[in-house]
């Protein structure tokens, strides 16, 4: 299964990754690799959390982008 991450830099020298179709899955790390196996590890805990929280992941989504003048 391959989900969407979105990667921001955070605190200090962190970069934080989510992924938007599973709430509340974040991690960080101190680097690109680093970052991507932790949001792996914690994306494997809300997926065997699932069933028992009674949620299910979206059979469908998109990925696009706005454009936002400011």
């Amino acid at each position: 299964m391959n989900l969407p991450v979105v990667i921001t830099p955070g605190e200090d020298v962190y970069l934080v990754a989510e992924i938007p179709i599973l709430p509340g899955c974040v991690s960080q790390g101190k680097n690109r690799e680093e970052v991507l196996a932790n949001i792996k590890e914690a994306a494997e805990l809300c997926l065997a959390s699932m069933d028992e929280e009674e949620w299910t992941l979206p059979e469908e989504y998109t990925l696009d982008q706005v454009e936002i003048f400011h």
